[in-house]
């Protein structure tokens, strides 16, 4: 389904990279830095001057490699996104850190990074959160040493990706035509900062992250319900998913005799010679189960395909999905927790909506499913068999078994289960929109903590007030490595998609780019560390700090454009420290792009103090 985003997320183009790079020296004059400046570049064009060549020893005391690792979504800090609302629903603003705990299996953490976030913000300032101006990236063969960067119109860079997934599996008529209707009013009303995709669970609609409401209204029409076994389909006995079940993996005699019931007193014999004969329920009971099996397994198959295609995202991730609900087999029961466990693992809250709204359990057979006829009475051959009485139970616990799958994946998520109200409308605005003010809060599991396994989240206010805590309920902990320098890096993966903004360690971004012909150009960033914020430790007469630091480039609907990772070793002489706590330490990388605007982060992470930093830029290519 997603393989060639699997390859455009998942993989940098390095071979391009090996072929054009070349090693600057370490400590280079730049023209409009003031600080030196590391750099693994695309080769120049004709006319460009080289860096020059540094003339002392800083080379020794500095190296750095890019690596060929592909950036995966990994979890180490963990952050956790908390909603706090009175008794009448209303967000309570204006807490801080302090207000809060974590506990972690019952364990209280140390919060070691804490952030508000409001619906109203764009894309987080490198200096503080809201609105951020786009920076027009300078010509390179413009700049000046006091060259400050350009600035156009406000553009605000995506934030929060919402993936919304229709069940056309199951979803009935009546029900589409209501959440087509109730869906279609909310395009318009969505924020700079969201990105909406369309999905069918058919797999038949497939529309990426967007801000077009036009783009989303189309893709909307093409969501079409497709008849479910039980759905129009009416055979002799008239068996359903539910009772298949019962029958053929619970060997529920109760089940076994309704439909046996059935069969006998409506004549279900194909030929006339078997009527006396008992109906072998065995062949339909297996052909609905599997029928059923495969819906409910193809469902989750996309469900998950969906998932890891909001875990490449950075950003807020949300899925929502629009159901009548569906039944379990216990044949699949196995597999339903899969998905699940993705989705907690990157972060993915899934939203819930029975697109049943307001209804009441109904024991009645379909209007046109054809008549049948009466059970037999008191004294009968089949006394106690009241088939159709049986039935009409069957469907009110499917019905209510139907509600709970998607009660559970609203749970087991931090999510929230829309259900039994006829405003459909609302139902969706609220699982489709962010909250007013939302506080992040990131702890890194340490120690004992770190073990794999699934871990139980419980927010509280320090304050002692009662208020209704909306945050997910658990996560899953990435097994800590004995390697720290590796440990270091799947954390610094992690956080270039997480689109948060952690503010640890002081450093600045700068943007310039060069047109290489009419359709490409060469984007330039400027990572630059002021080293009097990251701890050095003193070995053999230098001061030594391992750091990571990946960039990422993103464009304006959040896909990932390009991705490059370095590792740099500081081993710094005393003096060297001195002079850099006055110039700062910059890294330069280079991507190829094509013009538009796009969202720069950069991730540093330095080994020692367990420091990490993460920024975003807006920038535009003309």
């Amino acid at each position: 389904m997603f393989d060639q985003w699997r390859v455009a997320r998942f993989k940098w183009d390095l071979s391009q990279l090996a072929a054009t790079s070349m090693l600057w020296p370490l400590i280079a004059g730049v023209a409009m830095l003031c600080g030196p400046c590391m750099n693994v570049a695309h080769g120049q064009q004709a006319g460009q001057t080289a860096a020059p060549q540094s003339t002392n020893s800083t080379e020794s005391e500095i190296s750095t490699r890019t690596t060929d690792e592909a950036i995966k979504v990994q979890v180490n800090l963990v952050l956790v996104r908390a909603v706090v609302k009175d008794s009448t629903g209303k967000i309570i603003p204006d807490l801080k850190q302090q207000d809060f705990q974590i506990f972690d299996n019952g364990k209280l953490q140390k919060i070691s990074s804490f952030n508000v976030e409001t619906s109203e913000e764009g894309t987080t300032s490198a200096t503080s959160p809201g609105q951020q101006k786009a920076e027009v990236s300078t010509p390179e063969k413009e700049v000046k040493a006091d060259a400050q960067p350009a600035v156009a119109k406000a553009t605000v860079m995506p934030k929060r990706f919402v993936a919304l997934v229709f069940d056309n599996l199951h979803l009935k008529v009546a029900d589409a035509m209501a959440v087509h209707a109730a869906t279609e009013k909310l395009f318009a009303s969505l924020t700079p900062t969201d990105r909406v995709a369309i999905y069918s669970t058919e797999g038949d609609v497939q529309q990426d992250f967007t801000d077009d409401p036009a783009t989303l209204r189309k893709t909307l029409a093409g969501i079409v319900p497709h008849s479910s076994v039980d759905e129009g389909h009416h055979e002799c006995p008239d068996i359903s998913y539910y009772q298949a079940d019962l029958i053929l993996n619970r060997h529920d005699p109760t089940a076994i005799l309704a439909a046996q019931t059935e069969a006998d007193y409506n004549q279900c014999h194909s030929a006339r010679k078997y009527a006396y004969t008992p109906f072998n329920l065995e062949g339909p009971a297996q052909r609905i189960l599997q029928e059923g099996d495969s819906r409910t397994e193809q469902t989750y198959r996309y469900l998950s395909d969906i998932v890891r295609k909001l875990a490449s995202m950075p950003g807020q991730r949300v899925l929502v999905y629009v159901s009548p609900g569906f039944l379990v087999g216990q044949a699949v029961v196995a597999n339903s927790w899969d998905w699940i466990e993705k989705a907690v693992r990157a972060g993915v809250v899934v939203n819930t909506i029975d697109a049943r709204g307001l209804y009441t359990p109904d024991g009645l057979g379909d209007i046109d499913a054809p008549p049948v006829a009466s059970p037999p009475g008191e004294g009968g051959v089949f006394e106690g068999a009241d088939y159709q009485k049986v039935q009409g139970m069957y469907r009110m616990q499917a019905q209510f078994e139907s509600g709970q799958v998607l009660a559970g994946m609203a749970a087991s998520t931090g999510g929230t289960y829309f259900h039994n109200r006829n405003d459909l409308s609302t139902g969706l605005g609220q699982a489709l929109s962010a909250p007013n003010v939302s506080y992040i809060l990131g702890f890194r599991p340490e120690g004992a903590t770190a073990d794999g396994k699934f871990h139980k989240l419980k927010v509280e206010l320090s304050n002692g007030k009662k208020y209704q805590i909306e945050a997910r309920n658990g996560y899953f902990a990435r097994k800590k490595l004995a390697d720290p320098e590796e440990e270091a890096k799947q954390e610094v993966r992690e956080a270039l998609f997480s689109g948060e903004e952690i503010d640890t360690i002081p450093i600045q971004l700068k943007t310039q780019f060069l047109n290489m012909n009419a359709t490409s150009s060469q984007l330039t960033v400027y990572t630059h560390l002021d080293i009097q914020g990251i701890r050095l430790r003193k070995a053999d007469g230098r001061n030594r700090n391992d750091i990571v630091l990946a960039t990422g480039v993103f464009d304006r609907n959040g896909q990932l454009v390009d991705g490059q990772m370095k590792e740099v070793a500081l081993k710094l002489q005393d003096s060297t420290v001195e002079r850099l706590r006055q110039s700062g330490l910059t890294f330069k990388t280079v991507f190829q792009v094509k013009a538009g605007s796009y969202i720069v982060r950069s991730v540093l992470r330095a080994l020692e103090g367990d420091q990490l930093t993460a920024r975003n830029l807006t920038t535009v290519i003309p």
